[in-house]
């Protein structure tokens, strides 16, 4: 694969012009055990830490490109060992391992919700329900495929996905790139040692201010690594939440429950005026911030609702319509479940959940 790339296509089409895809035509192993058992293992490693940077920090990052860079080491490994691969292997790896930020997110934006209304689930009925939600997720993008991904294709940049392509198409730039992941493991590490293991170093520094106001700030490798993959404008977003919620929400519900002579739903004991910052936030701020994450995932969802439409409804018709033709008279790359399989997994995951 060396000195392979991408060809132009891949990036932008002009009208009239289809993509086709690099491996078009070619006859080469895909699902294999390696292949699964690598994404596997990369999955267990970058979902932990995502969701423990989600508990931490109120959010997850994608981590497909780590995935993809490491995929391709791992890979290296292999055919050290003589074991060769194909680039769909390690596509297959790659996306097995980074679908873990899905799965990982969806459990940490839904299931503490359960546990904040006192539900508290069985680890058992987390896993089941994150399980379940995956497979839900990975089915219902079948139909969607054909007009998000190739219709689209060339509308939508898909940055992320783009560059995992890069990365396993030039697999000899792997190594470099590689570099640089286990150099930032390795300072995260050291740095968490000395602040939480040894206790050093300080890592968390607060200043008090009158009315419960307060100023806090955390050095925290994850979350200097968030800001830099998050971009500036995200970054900034999330300190003025930060700042709103600690010099303004907090002081202002201080103030405004100090006359209050009993406790004020959802706090049932102590009176606001007794109360510290960290209760305050533990519980009003956070429920506040709750509503907004939820406002904004229903505003998003209700813009996405003509183009889900759409998508279904073009990607049900093509399906039809190749379920209608010989199988191998399709392309590897065009064939999907036909949409009655679809419905009928969907149906047996909603009944397994039920």
């Amino acid at each position: 694969m060396s000195g392979r790339k991408l060809p132009p296509t891949a990036y932008a089409i002009e009208e009239g012009q289809e993509y086709v895809p690099l491996t078009a035509g070619q006859t080469l192993t895909e699902f294999t055990v390696k292949a699964v058992l690598a994404g596997i293992v990369l999955g267990v490693i970058f979902g932990a830490a995502n969701t423990y940077l989600g508990l931490k920090a109120g959010l997850t990052i994608s981590t497909s490109i780590p995935v993809a860079v490491l995929t391709v080491v791992a890979f290296r490994v292999f055919q050290a060992f003589g074991l060769s691969h194909s680039i769909l292997e390690t596509n297959m790896s790659q996306t097995v391992g980074s679908a873990s930020s899905s799965v990982a997110s969806g459990v940490l934006f839904t299931i503490p919700a359960l546990f904040i209304w006192g539900l508290n689930p069985e680890w058992l009925q987390v896993s089941l329900l994150a399980m379940c939600g995956g497979l839900i997720g990975v089915v219902s993008m079948i139909p969607l495929r054909s007009f998000l991904i190739k219709r689209e294709h060339g509308s939508l940049p898909y940055p992320e996905g783009m560059a995992c392509a890069e990365v396993l198409v030039a697999a000899e730039e792997g190594g470099a790139q590689a570099a640089g992941v286990f150099w930032g493991i390795g300072v995260g590490m050291a740095f968490k040692l000395l602040t939480d293991g040894l206790k050093l170093v300080r890592g968390v520094f607060e200043v008090g201010l009158p009315e419960r106001a307060a100023v806090t700030i955390s050095v925290s490798p994850p979350l200097i690594g968030v800001g830099y993959i998050l971009g500036i404008r995200i970054a900034t977003v999330m300190v003025a939440g930060g700042v709103l919620s600690a010099l303004i929400i907090i002081p202002a519900i201080y103030l405004w429950g100090s006359g209050l002579t009993e406790p004020l739903y959802p706090e049932t004991v102590k009176l606001i005026r007794d109360m510290t910052t960290d209760e305050i936030w533990n519980r009003y701020v956070r429920y506040i911030g709750a509503g907004a994450v939820a406002t904004g995932g229903l505003i998003t969802l209700i813009r996405s609702i003509p183009t889900m439409i759409e998508s279904f409804r073009l990607g049900v018709q093509q399906i039809s319509r190749r379920a209608s033709d010989a199988f191998q008279a399709v392309d590897r790359t065009d064939r999907d479940l036909s949409p009655r399989t679809v419905v009928i997994i969907i149906v047996a995951i909603m009944a397994v959940m039920t």
